[in-house]
């Protein structure tokens, strides 16, 4: 007994070095959670992500509206203390006036519309370095290693968070990205008493998370934060083909 309990001893230690090494903080009585309950429990040391690139599959229209909507809710978070988030886009779709749902202020965002996909990822690369920024959206079409390579480097010493919107996604390719999402909508529920069609939900999948463990929830943005309607283990979620 006194032998197992030295190595998972040794094996926790090695860990939260190994955490350390790449770049995750360990808990402090100082870190905040962003507000999304147990899903932050699927992150190494329980703590979702900041100062790094989250990704995004929005395979369909109605998928990019779910991941802006739940962004948008993280956002409400990350730009508590001030700060102003960059989106950069050919063609945006986002509708300023809808942030107010999730408590973020129209006007703490700079839309930033270009021509040419390139642009965009030079324009998101830039944008990491600067350490004013709460954080930096981006929609791509898709990305490549290197390209991501070059993101994580760019945000390094500002530690914005970042957050990648991938449009079309027929072959998943690999990416440096701390997290991989798919965020689709669900039916609303009506509450008692409410007028309306019901608060957003949605179907949250962590697909693949650097040292953690994926999974999948059903989330419901109610009352300015993030509830979980039910949880679902990541063996019942049908396998995408990734790269």
């Amino acid at each position: 007994m006194e032998k197992d309990k030295s190595k998972k001893e040794i094996i926790a230690k090695l860990q939260k070095e190994i955490l350390l090494l790449q770049g995750f903080k360990p808990a402090s009585t100082t870190d905040h959670s962003i507000g999304l309950g147990p899903v932050e429990q699927a992150f190494p040391n329980a703590i979702f992500p900041t100062g790094a690139i989250h990704e995004f599959l929005c395979i369909k229209p109605e998928c990019a509206a779910a991941s802006q909507g739940f962004i948008a809710g993280l956002l409400s978070t990350l730009m508590q203390k001030g700060g102003i988030c960059l989106y950069i886009s050919r063609s945006r779709s986002l509708f300023p006036t809808a942030l107010y749902a999730y408590g973020v202020e129209p006007h703490q965002i700079i839309f930033v519309d270009l021509d040419r996909e390139r642009d965009v990822l030079w324009a998101m690369e830039e944008a990491l370095k600067c350490k004013e920024l709460a954080a930096v959206i981006a929609e791509v079409r898709d990305i490549t290693f290197a390209q991501s390579r070059r993101l994580q480097l760019a945000l390094e010493k500002s530690q914005v968070t970042g957050f990648l919107l991938r449009t079309a996604a027929d072959r998943i390719t690999s990416t440096a990205c701390v997290a991989r999402w798919q965020i689709s909508p669900l039916k609303s529920e009506q509450r008692e008493g409410l007028p309306g069609i019901g608060f957003p939900r949605w179907q949250v999948e962590l697909l693949r998370v650097r040292n953690g463990n994926p999974g999948s929830w059903q989330i419901e943005w109610i009352a300015g934060k993030f509830e979980e309607v039910t949880h679902t283990a990541i063996q019942d979620i049908p396998k995408r083909k990734t790269g």
